[in-house]
C-alpha cells in the first residue's frame, strides 16, 4: 500500500518542471522562484480514507483521494484516484488522471492545445 502512495508522489514530483531548465533558445531561466501556493486542502488523520488537493500560481495542481478496499480481508488493497497537471515550457497544460490499486498505476494522459505529449513525459510514466 505504501508503495502505491510512494509511486504516486514520485509521479507528481517527476512531472514537475526543473527549476533551472533550458529555454527553447538554450538559455537557462529560473521562473519558479515566485510561485505561490493558491490552494491547499488535506483531510488525513493517519487512518481511514484520505483526500488532498493543492494548486500553485504556475499552473501546477494535484488532487487525490484514497481508501482501503476489502479492509481486513486477505485481498485488502489501497485504492487511490487522483490527477495532477502542469503547464509545460511549450505553454501546453498536461493532465494525468490515474487510479492506483491492486492492479497497479493506471494513468490516462490528456493535453491542452499546442502539440503532442513529450516523449520524456510518456517515458517517465511508463517507467
Amino acid at each position: 500500500m505504501r508503495l502505491i502512495i510512494a509511486l504516486c508522489l514520485f509521479a507528481v514530483a517527476a512531472a514537475a518542471p526543473a527549476t533551472n531548465a533550458p529555454d527553447y533558445d538554450g538559455r537557462y531561466y529560473n521562473k519558479y522562484n515566485d510561485v505561490q501556493l493558491l490552494r491547499y486542502e488535506s483531510d488525513n488523520i493517519g487512518t481511514g480514507p484520505f483526500r488532498y488537493a493543492w494548486e500553485q500560481s504556475d499552473g501546477q495542481r494535484a488532487e487525490a483521494s484514497g481508501q482501503l478496499k476489502n479492509e481486513g480481508r486477505e485481498d485488502e488493497a489501497l485504492v487511490i484516484v487522483g490527477s495532477y497537471s502542469w503547464v509545460g515550457p511549450d505553454g501546453v497544460t498536461y493532465i494525468v488522471r490515474y487510479t492506483a490499486d491492486e492492479n497497479g498505476y493506471q494513468p490516462e494522459i490528456e493535453e491542452g492545445p499546442g502539440g503532442a505529449i513529450p516523449s520524456a513525459v510518456l517515458a517517465s510514466l511508463a517507467g
